[in-house]
């Protein structure tokens, strides 16, 4: 029994926000690593000067679904990004900078992690020296990287790029170097050895750059390859297990939006006014609450993408601890204004501009694209914060589609009102139950400003009360201490059923936070159980060895291979998540346990091993029978859950008894 050096690595509470970066890759070693990412040089002009300086653009190209690590990774045994330009004489490189990275949140994770996916662009100086004789620059490098997808990682590799830009002015320059020295200088000469005998292959070699370069901008890249990959991005976040929840609440808070002081009284009025414009024609009215909600959601869709794209920007400000302060300050202050501490007021000219009564369909769709500068004192904190929301997450069709929900609740009242226009004489009637409602709002900004504070907490147990401590007070408050007075039992009701919902809620983020503090004990002293007794207080693992393999067949007993890095994120979560489950080290003990580290991959022996074993990223858990022959059915590629890690265990044990 050995301690292996994943084992000896010290886990934190930071590689539980990490652990989403790692679930990624799934190409076998070698192959297909070249096409993950591409790089091609952009230069501000077709031709170079000598003694000026330029600013080069690299547009790198990340195949989905995978991403890659930024420049700085928030953990140190993560692989960044760099790039490294082949030096050249007379041209000097210099400030490197990369675009903001992306805060993502993946499903198991609850830190994000900073990644780059899609198109990116990094740009670089290049400076030529005043005595550059060369009639062509020859821009040439590799950006290194970590490309991982929602599976595991795959080892770190490169991407070459190359352009040749031609260079004016050099004759000039070589003869003024002659004329003072009365020879060629020994650079040139050193210059003219590599240059092509004839001018026929350079021209050929043009042609054929000319030709792939307008082969490339034949499709727009911006428009199509990287709106595509957002696309494909957003369709996997949302079959991820918290979207579908964030939808929903969405669509709850926009329909809880019109019970505002703010909007509900609104109703009756737009769809009377719709009526008239209708005369009396059913098809007409149901066109004009129509064309109304799609001005909404014109208006708060676009909102959505704007804060999608300009999240990029302040992506990796979030890092900061005082901007995160900021923002939830920010939020605080909304949250005061629901709270009727004082009242946010619209400008008078954005009044009449949104109350400017126009007539037809027109007139109906312009309300509806202005009626959220009315409504704003109400709704206006609550779509501020979900505009942050947005701009943290960082996906355009994410942005899109959260308002669009959002729009959807806010306009359901007026599309059934404009359906079933009698009914809008079954409304409830405006009241103080109105601020009640609004109130509400005001505890989900505070929410989100705890969620916004969430990395600076000490541990994620002290995020989890603070959120529950949160969701107790408003159930408290809103069931039995807001002052609001309303007639009939109804309303009693509920208040009652609101403040349960509140409790469940408290209940929820505290029995989260209890149990993931505890796993975080149980994995932490089981770690140093081992470390003092120098044996494995949890599962039996050897070094990986052909004796090893020799000694499990003698013993008649199957075995499981776990390869894995240093750099592999999700071969940690499966230590502290999955390996640290008391059922899971039951079930190992029927095999023999056994880890390689491939983390030297350069390492012959390392080579081998994947080739043998047609590794597909780490981490990569094989399971083989007592006979030494692979279980096909069962093998692993990445992070899995205990339970169905266990399930795969006991699968293995019975195709190894067959």
């Amino acid at each position: 029994m050995v301690n292996t050096g994943r084992e000896r690595i010290r886990l934190n509470a930071g590689v539980r926000l990490l652990a989403l970066v790692a679930l990624s890759g799934t190409l076998a070693f070698g192959q297909g690593r070249d096409e993950i990412v591409s790089v091609r040089v952009i230069p501000p002009a077709d031709f170079f000067k000598p003694g000026a300086s330029y600013l080069l653009t690299l547009e790198v190209n990340i195949q989905s679904p995978y991403h890659i690590n930024s420049e700085q990774p928030l953990e140190a045994f993560l692989i960044g990004t760099t790039v490294d330009f082949k030096p050249q004489a007379g041209a000097t490189y210099k400030e490197i900078t990369f675009p903001p990275s992306e805060m993502k949140k993946l499903d198991f994770s609850d830190n994000p992690v900073a990644v780059y996916e899609g198109i990116i662009r990094i740009t670089a100086g290049v400076e030529l020296a005043p005595d550059f004789w060369g009639q062509e620059l020859v821009v040439e490098g590799t950006i290194a990287y970590q490309a991982c997808d929602e599976r595991s990682c795959l080892p770190s590799s490169s991407a070459a790029f190359s352009r040749t830009i031609k260079v004016t002015g050099a004759a000039e320059v070589l003869k003024r170097e002659i004329s003072k020295k009365g020879k060629v200088p020994e650079k040139q000469e050193a210059l003219a050895e590599t240059k092509p005998s004839s001018s026929e292959p350079k021209k050929e070699e043009n042609a054929r750059e000319k030709k792939a370069a307008g082969a490339r901008e034949e499709k727009p890249v911006e428009t199509a390859t990287s709106a595509g990959w957002k696309l494909r991005e957003a369709g996997g976040q949302l079959a991820g297990k918290g979207l579908p929840l964030v939808f929903f609440l969405v669509f709850i808070g926009g329909l809880a939006l019109n019970l505002t002081p703010c909007v509900y009284p609104l109703i009756p009025i737009t769809i009377s006014y719709f009526g008239g414009q209708a005369r009396g024609r059913k098809g007409n009215l149901v066109a004009h609450s129509v064309l109304y909600v799609v001005g909404m959601a014109v208006t708060y869709s676009v909102l959505g993408v704007i804060a999608a794209f300009t999240g990029s920007l302040f992506g990796t400000a979030l890092q900061y601890p005082a901007v995160l302060a900021a923002i939830a300050f920010i939020m605080i202050l909304l949250a005061l204004s629901m709270f009727n501490i004082y009242e946010l007021r619209v400008p008078a000219f954005l009044s009449r501009i949104a109350g400017g009564s126009q007539k037809g369909f027109f007139g109906t769709f312009f309300m509806g694209l202005t009626v959220g500068i009315i409504a704003a004192p109400c709704i206006g904190p609550f779509v501020l914060g979900l505009l942050t929301y947005v701009g943290n997450q960082g996906s355009v069709v994410l942005g899109f589609l959260l308002f669009f929900v959002l729009t959807l609740g806010l306009g359901v009242p007026f599309l059934f009102l404009g359906i079933f226009s009698g009914s809008i004489r079954r409304l409830p009637r405006s009241g103080a139950w109105m601020v009640w409602v609004r109130t509400i709002f005001g505890f989900v900004l505070i929410a989100m400003a705890v969620y916004f504070l969430k990395t600076l907490f000490p541990s994620s147990l002290y995020y989890a009360l603070t959120m529950a401590l949160v969701m107790l007070v408003a159930g408290i408050y809103m069931a039995w201490i807001e002052p609001t007075k309303a007639s009939g039992k109804t309303f009693v009701f509920i208040r009652n059923i609101t403040g349960l919902i509140f409790f469940a809620l408290a209940l929820s983020f505290a029995a989260s936070g209890i149990q993931g503090y505890l796993d975080e004990e149980v994995t932490s002293r089981l770690r140093g159980l081992a470390s003092a007794t120098g044996a494995s207080a949890g599962v039996d693992w050897r070094a990986y060895s052909d004796e090893a393999l020799a000694e499990a067949s003698r013993e008649g007993k199957p075995a499981v291979i776990d390869f894995f890095t240093d750099w592999c994120i999700a071969c940690k979560e499966m230590d502290k998540k999955t390996f640290s489950d008391r059922d899971v080290i039951a079930a190992s003990r029927n095999f023999v346990m056994l880890r390689s580290d491939l983390t030297s991959e350069k390492d012959p022996g390392i080579r081998a091993l994947y080739q043998k074993y047609g590794i597909r990223g780490v981490p990569t858990y094989v399971f083989l029978a007592p006979d030494g022959k692979e279980l096909d059915d069962v093998r692993l590629v990445g992070f899995e859950a205990k339970k169905d890690f266990l399930l795969r265990l006991k699968r293995a044990l019975e195709l190894s008894k067959r």
